[in-house]
């Protein structure tokens, strides 16, 4: 192995291929980590294994030997010194290759033109220390029994930004040294508000949280120390006291004020700091308070973008804006972040922006085409066929005798009327808008989505019917790409419709449809 030696600007060759870069690549040294990462490991270390170290800590109290937390402490330095020891780096002109492993030695190596996105992150104490991690990613949709991700943690955050423009160059573009000149300066095209936390409570993120704490709490035995603890014995009395109605009202209640105190929180520290730039190349996304967060988008891969309206959100008038790119798939959603839960209209105007350098002539606010009756009728029949189901079971259990109180009977006629809502609001969401080159599907009511899709990045179409849409006479069109979600689709179209919207789209793709 070559000497290790202190990473430089230089480190990262431009892209090549055959024979030539291969031996170039050989001759490449392989490099060490930061050394100030045997300050960040053992904090990484001892935040995940604090169950286990508060465990020795009272078993060397209980057992008068203070030497088992000593002890801890130093497998702990032990360990983030062999890994500093034993992981090494390099970047070729070919590959990018992570050597690492104690007992068992594991390579990594990705091809340089398989690179989709480079992410940088920073969490406090890299901050401090002037350190960055670097991930770098193929879009490869992992699996369980997939190799880990490529990870560089922890560089020196000065040398991160030249690294991450070779990596994600390509071999056409202009290169000085390691750094890709950019056409335009970087012109900001979005940046965060402190009133943006507003719409943080409008979403799952609190519920869960409080959820994977009070899991936690009954892992580690907290929860029942708390379950035995005076405090809930008291609320208990009380609840019994006030009735459940109330109690489940005010535990409803207390719960809602936690969910979005942490979700706010959450998205503070998440989002906070937001910055986005555009220098006509690629997009670049920043933020985070505590940990920040650097990705950047290529646009030679931007494919279009999806515009998230949830429904709790979209009440609210909140939106989330969405990158579609190939070889980025849509489940790594920092990975793809234009915009985090934020007024819809700067959602639409960033969309705007984002696609316009595109060529897309449609726009945010622009009408969609309607599915038609048919479509309509669809809606409203799934939404009610259930309570419909749930009404006659009901008035079934009734003529054969079973006690059916009447709060129960109210149950379908509650449920009608929130089916109707759902499937008008579903209805209202469902529509499509078709250019040349371009494909935008809206649908959804709880989770609604807007698509914006470019034809290029769409590799094949299909036109799918079941059973109940023949009968109705709509199809749904699927567009398949690498990109995103990997396919998106126009929900009940009228089927006589379908090959002329995929032809509209990318002309002569459906033509032989057309004809027939």
């Amino acid at each position: 192995m070559s000497t290790p030696l202190s990473p430089a600007p230089g480190t990262a060759p431009p892209e090549g291929s055959g024979p030539e870069a291969l031996a170039a690549e050989d001759r490449q040294p392989w490099l060490r980590l930061d050394k100030r990462m045997l300050l960040v490991h053992p904090v990484d270390e001892f935040v995940k294994l604090l169950p286990v170290l508060l465990l020795s800590l009272v078993v060397g109290t209980r057992s008068g030997n203070h030497l088992w937390g000593l002890g801890a402490v130093t497998v702990l330095v032990i360990a983030a010194l062999l890994r500093w020891v034993t992981t090494t780096y390099r970047i070729g002109p070919v590959h990018v290759q992570l050597r690492r492993g104690v007992f068992q030695k594991k390579l990594l190596s990705v091809p340089r033109n398989r690179i989709r996105s480079v992410d940088v992150e920073a969490r406090v104490l890299h901050r401090l220390l002037g350190l960055a991690v670097v991930r770098i990613g193929t879009g490869h949709r992992a699996g369980p029994g997939d190799s880990p991700r490529f990870e560089l943690n922890a560089l020196d955050a000065r040398l991160v930004p030249a690294l991450r423009a070779a990596l994600l160059a390509r071999p056409s573009d202009p290169v000085a040294g390691p750094t890709v000149t950019a056409t335009a300066p970087p012109r900001e095209i979005a940046h965060w508000s402190p009133a943006w936390v507003r719409y943080a409570p409008f979403s799952a993120t609190g519920v869960l949280t409080v959820a994977a704490i009070v899991g936690v709490a009954f892992q580690y035995g907290v929860g029942q120390q708390i379950a035995r603890s005076s405090v809930v014995s008291h609320g208990l009395d009380t609840a019994q006291q006030l009735g459940i109605a109330v109690a489940v009202v005010a535990g409803g209640l207390l719960l809602l004020l936690v969910a979005s105190a942490l979700a706010a929180a959450r998205y503070l520290i998440a989002f906070g700091n937001l910055e986005v730039t555009d220098d006509g190349r690629r997009l670049h996304v920043r933020h985070g308070l505590l940990r920040t967060r650097e990705t950047t988008l290529d646009r030679a891969r931007l494919r279009g973008t999806t515009l998230r309206e949830p429904l709790l959100l979209r009440s609210v008038g909140g939106a989330r804006l969405d990158a579609i790119m190939t070889g980025v798939p849509a489940e790594h959603r920092q990975s793809s972040l234009l915009l985090p839960q934020a007024p819809a209209a700067d959602a639409r105007r960033v969309m705007d922006l984002v696609l316009r350098e595109r060529g897309c002539p449609t726009d945010a606010t622009a009408p969609l085409h309607r599915h038609g009756p048919r479509a309509r009728r669809r809606r409203y029949t799934r939404a009610l066929l259930p309570v419909a189901a749930l009404a006659v079971a009901l008035a079934v259990a009734a003529a054969a005798g079973a006690p059916i109180r009447w709060p129960a009977a109210l149950v379908p006629a509650v449920l009608a009327v929130a089916a109707v809502f759902l499937a008008r609001d579903r209805y209202r969401g469902l529509g499509h808008a078709t250019a040349p080159g371009w494909l935008v599907t809206r649908s959804g009511s709880l989770d609604r989505g807007r698509h914006t899709l470019e034809a290029d990045g769409i590799v094949g179409w299909t036109v799918r019917q079941t059973l109940f849409q023949r009968r109705a006479g709509v199809a749904t069109v699927v567009a398949a790409t690498p990109a995103g979600t990997g396919r998106y689709e126009v929900l009940d179209l009228p089927a006589e419709q379908a090959w002329t919207l995929i032809e509209t789209v990318a002309p002569g793709a459906g033509d032989v449809w057309v004809r027939r």
